[in-house]
């Protein structure tokens, strides 16, 4: 309002009627027991509380304004905040790629990736922690999609007698000194399951140490003496470099194992849950 503009002015401009804009101003100053208007004759004048209301009146509008327009570019991923989840060979070796095209895509979002051992992820990830989980291994409850996948090598370092040797025995995996992730990890439920194809569980092992990284396991590996089962896709530069020997066996030992995204079901997703689920589904396998 201007301080000259008289109740049919504003009618007018609100494409209401005269008498109904009189009565929403006498009911307002009823409401908040104070006087908005001088009404001086035929002529209306703001009073100090109706200035005031003026201002703040037209800063919540532009507020609103602003409000729309930033609900917009969350509709079209001009903004916004995407919060993932992901075990901790996935997350540092496989979806670093997928993070950068996505931010290629929709420079304006803000994006995270927390890491978690397997079990922590589904947790996350049902409990609304994080948008999507990607893990790698058997197929969690509930919903999944496949959106890659990973594969277990053998691997020993320089300082391992079996480096550089063309094969190796079933007995020789027993009788060698092993290095692996803590329960629960997806590389872990990986390793057992790859055992159980053979016959055997990691109890059959020597098991020199249980660590709670990958990357620690591929460190001490480097170190010589040991054995462990790592994704290839972590020791691939290791391999291409000379430090670690990719150990071959008499009989197949690892088999390929789906990379899996994970949401909850009972949530609504946002636009840019979708926009990044679309991204890796473009090259990715259908649902399961």
């Amino acid at each position: 309002w201007s301080s000259d503009v008289c109740s049919s002015d504003l009618a007018e401009e609100l494409y209401i009627t005269q008498p109904a804009v009189s009565a929403t101003i006498a009911k307002l100053e009823a409401s908040l027991d104070v006087a908005l208007f001088h009404r001086i004759g035929r002529r209306v004048e703001l009073t100090d509380v109706g200035r005031f209301l003026q201002r703040e009146g037209e800063s919540l509008v532009d507020h609103s304004h602003r409000l729309e327009r930033d609900l917009e570019d969350f509709n079209a991923l001009q903004r916004g905040c995407l919060q993932l989840g992901a075990s901790f060979t996935v997350g540092n070796y496989w979806l670093p790629p997928h993070i950068a095209r996505f931010h290629d895509l929709y420079p304006g979002i803000e994006l995270t990736c927390a890491l978690a051992n397997a079990e922590s992820i589904i947790d996350g990830t049902d409990s609304g922690q994080f948008d999507l989980g990607f893990l790698c291994g058997q197929k969690p409850n509930g919903a999944g999609t496949i959106v890659g996948e990973e594969r277990l090598i053998l691997v020993v370092g320089q300082g391992h007698p079996w480096f550089g040797s063309k094969r190796q025995s079933l007995d020789d995996l027993l009788e060698a000194k092993w290095v692996i992730r803590e329960s629960g990890s997806g590389a872990r439920q990986m390793l057992e399951r790859s055992l159980k194809s053979l016959g055997l569980s990691p109890a059959q092992l020597s098991i020199q140490q249980v660590l709670h990284s990958s990357e620690m396991v591929k460190a001490t590996v480097c170190c010589g003496g040991v054995l462990a089962a790592l994704p290839a896709s972590m020791v691939e530069q290791e391999i291409k470099l000379g430090v670690l020997w990719p150990v071959d066996l008499e009989i197949q030992f690892l088999a390929r194992e789906p990379i899996w995204m994970v949401r909850s079901s009972q949530r609504q997703h946002s636009p840019l849950v979708h926009a990044f689920e679309s991204l890796l589904l473009d090259q990715s396998a259908p649902s399961l």
